[in-house]
């Protein structure tokens, strides 16, 4: 016996058009044997019901054209302000907004900063971005600077102002550390030597000096994480920016119980850690409506400022490195694996890419020495006058040396202290010979560790570093020169937010993955070769440089023994 149903007109209660036919099985679809919802349909249903919007992201992967009008968001909590870019899925960008904090004006030389000036300089870059990114924005990506706590209570308050990168008062803890888990356990776990601004040496000194607000804090969270807690109510990091901390286990991926234990660190206090591209979580309701963004907006785990930035000039496969001369001088060279230097010249870390890691040869300060020469010099002299003084001065700087460890103090138990000296100095020097040699010595500086990397097995193909204005163009020609390798300008838009948007991207399934995003939206600029006239001299100049480091250590040190040194 045959089965039907007929149609008939139905006029809804609710006052729809009456004119409209409905078939009674309309609601309904064949699935497997049965009858009922399909899955597909349940979602659109319970998506309905909660007043949720999906943008199917991944069918459109391979069809740019599909995505016209989207838009990713990458947010920098920067160490001097905020930073959000807005980039469409070629990496074009379509907006841009920073705030900058306000001064501290404290004697402690900005090594403390309140936490809710972060969180109100990213709200206005947001929420400008927001306004002028003419499309539809899809998800948010977090990047921010490389150390930093805050410390906060069980009810979600802030107590005390939090510590940034650079403070060097938890030397004292970060040896104890070492002592008690052991240098070489230390490097087999963590891949890094203990600093005095990660976050294991700050809670021991939070803990030993500040005991009531130790007492009181329940989570500590890095800068862009606090931002992240602001905007979603998640507390979460990622693994790049947990690598940094001194308790991640690097082959893991995940915090190691065993230096937890042994530091007698509550894991509750630490927030989850998720892969770079994973959704962190989606934008609260209360948060989306003052930021002009759509409500559950997903937001990407992101990256540490470093790896983002390393992202955003596309270092994702073997043989490209990037250089980034700053405040302080460092290469970034991606790893298939785990690979640790048991010297403790370079660091080893998580990269953005799943199961993929980074090797690190940082210069402290070593960026900042011409800014330094600037001030020697007089205010006068801007920063294109110092390029256009050592472009004028030859290579070698007439036989004058400059080695720019000028930190007071080492942030790491086993570093042999800040020691910076001209050498070779004699009366027919100019200051175009010793602007040149500041920079030189910067480069030299960095050839120590794009040496070790070769050692280790990191093969060098082309060097990658954000392009700058002005005389930038003499830190890459000096690159070439000393390095041997190619140096690529990347455009003035590489930078640590672009990273962060293109994470963003990978976690919506805009792309299929950290290196996809990179093929389709980053092209590298001018390439300069190294002359290999200069990169002749170079490489006999460096080789004297090599030995003077140690041996102007050795002699200051023990001519000032006994001697009280500033800072």
């Amino acid at each position: 016996m045959r089965h039907c149903q007929r149609r008939r007109d139905h006029t809804p209660a609710d006052g729809r058009d009456p004119e409209r036919r409905r078939d009674v099985r309309g609601g309904l679809r064949q699935r497997d044997d049965g009858v009922g919802l399909d899955p597909e349909r349940r979602r659109r249903l319970r998506d309905r019901c909660h007043h949720r919007r999906r943008v199917s992201l991944v069918g459109t992967i391979g069809d740019p054209a599909n995505l016209r009008g989207l838009v990713l968001v990458g947010l920098d909590v920067g160490a001097i302000r905020a930073t959000a870019v807005a980039i469409d899925e070629t990496g074009a960008v379509q907006a841009s907004a920073s705030a900058e904090y306000p001064p501290d004006g404290k004697a402690s030389g900005g090594l403390e900063r309140d936490a809710s000036e972060w969180w109100r300089a990213s709200q206005r870059a947001l929420a400008e971005v927001a306004a002028r990114a003419g499309g539809e924005i899809v998800g948010i990506g977090l990047t921010g600077q490389t150390a930093g706590a805050v410390f906060m209570d069980a009810r979600g308050n802030v107590v005390r102002p939090a510590i940034v990168g650079g403070d060097r008062r938890a030397l004292r803890q970060s040896v104890a550390i070492t002592e008690r888990v052991g240098r070489d356990r230390l490097l087999e776990i963590t891949g890094n030597a203990v600093a005095s601004d990660g976050l294991a040496s700050t809670l021991l000194w939070v803990r030993d000096v500040e005991p009531v607000q130790f007492r009181h804090t329940r989570r500590v969270l890095a800068p862009k994480d606090y931002v992240r807690l602001m905007l979603t109510g998640e507390a979460v990091t990622d693994v790049t920016d947990a690598s940094g901390t001194t308790l991640l286990d690097l082959r893991r991926r995940t915090w190691s119980g065993e230096i937890l234990d042994a530091l007698e660190i509550p894991p509750a206090w630490l927030p989850d850690v998720q892969e770079s591209a994973a959704i962190s979580g989606g934008l609260r309701p209360s948060m989306a409506g003052e930021l002009g963004l759509p409500a559950r907006l997903p937001i990407a785990a992101g990256a540490s400022g470093e790896v983002a930035a390393a992202v955003g000039c596309g270092i994702v496969e073997s043989g490209l490195i990037s250089s980034s001369i700053r405040r302080d001088a460092v290469l970034f060279a991606p790893a298939n694996h785990v690979i640790i230097d048991p010297t403790g010249r370079l660091d080893a870390g998580c990269h953005a890419l799943p199961q993929r890691y980074r090797l690190r040869a940082r210069a402290a300060a070593a960026g900042a020495a011409l800014h330094w020469w600037g001030g020697i010099l007089g205010g006068h002299f801007t920063r294109d006058d110092l390029y256009q003084l050592a472009a004028s001065a030859p290579v070698g700087s007439n036989g004058l040396f400059f080695l720019p460890h000028c930190e007071s103090a080492s942030t790491t138990p086993d570093g042999a202290g800040g020691r910076g000296a001209f050498a070779g100095l004699r009366a027919h020097h100019t200051r175009a010979d010793l602007t040149r040699a500041v920079m030189e010595g910067v480069i030299f500086s960095l050839r120590d560790g794009l040496d070790r990397l070769g050692e280790l097995g990191i093969e060098v193909r082309q060097v990658r570093t954000p392009r700058r204005s002005g005389g930038a163009w003499l830190w890459r020609q000096l690159q070439a020169d000393i390095f041997g390798v190619p140096v690529a300008s990347m455009a003035a838009t590489a930078t640590p937010a672009m990273g962060a948007a293109l994470l963003a991207g990978v976690a919506c399934g805009r792309y299929a993955s950290v290196a996809d995003a990179a093929r389709h939206t980053i092209q590298p600029g001018k390439l300069i070769e190294p002359d290999p006239g200069r990169s002749a001299q170079y490489e006999r100049l460096y080789r004297t440089f090599t030995t003077l480091a140690p041996a102007i250590t050795g002699n200051v040190e023990s001519s000032t023994r006994g001697v009280a040194q500033p800072g």
